[in-house]
C-alpha cells in the first residue's frame, strides 16, 4: 500500500498539480495587489479622487458604550472592495488567458503520420484486377 501511494504521488500529474496550485497562489497574491495598489488609484483618479476601497453603504451604524469601547459593530456593504474583486478576476482571466495562450503556441503540433502505401495484398490484387481488364 506504501509503495502504491509514493507510485501516485510521484507520477506527474500529481506532482504538476501541486505546483500549479502553488504558483496559482502566488499569481493570485501578485495580482491582487497590482489591482489594489497599482490599478485602482489609476481608476480613482478617473472618477475625480474616489477611493474604492472605503466605499460602502452603511445599514446600521456601530453602537458604543459610554467608554468608547464599540459594542455592536457597522454593518455595510462594502461595494468599494468587490467592485475591487471584480477587476482583479478580469486580470487573473486575461493573465491566465495570455498564460494558456503562450503555452499552446510552445507546443509542438503532432504531425501525422504520413498515410502508408498499399500492403502487399492489395499490391497483388490490383495487378490481379489489371491482368482481368486486360
Amino acid at each position: 500500500m506504501l509503495k502504491e501511494f509514493k507510485n501516485f504521488i510521484m507520477t506527474g500529474n500529481v506532482v504538476e498539480f501541486a505546483v500549479a496550485v502553488i504558483m496559482a497562489g502566488a499569481i493570485g497574491k501578485v495580482v491582487n495587489a497590482f489591482v489594489s495598489n497599482i490599478i485602482m488609484p489609476i481608476v480613482g483618479m478617473f472618477t475625480g479622487g474616489v477611493n474604492f476601497a472605503d466605499k460602502k453603504i452603511v445599514l446600521s451604524e456601530a453602537i458604543a458604550d459610554a467608554t468608547g469601547k464599540v459594542t455592536t459593530p457597522e454593518n455595510a456593504i462594502l461595494y468599494g472592495a468587490w467592485i475591487d474583486t471584480i477587476i482583479n478576476l478580469i486580470i487573473v482571466g486575461f493573465v491566465m488567458f495570455l498564460i494558456i495562450k503562450a503555452y499552446n503556441k510552445s507546443k509542438k503540433p503532432v504531425e501525422a503520420p504520413a498515410p502508408a502505401g498499399p500492403t502487399k495484398e492489395e499490391v497483388l490484387l490490383g495487378e490481379i484486377r489489371d491482368l482481368l481488364k486486360k
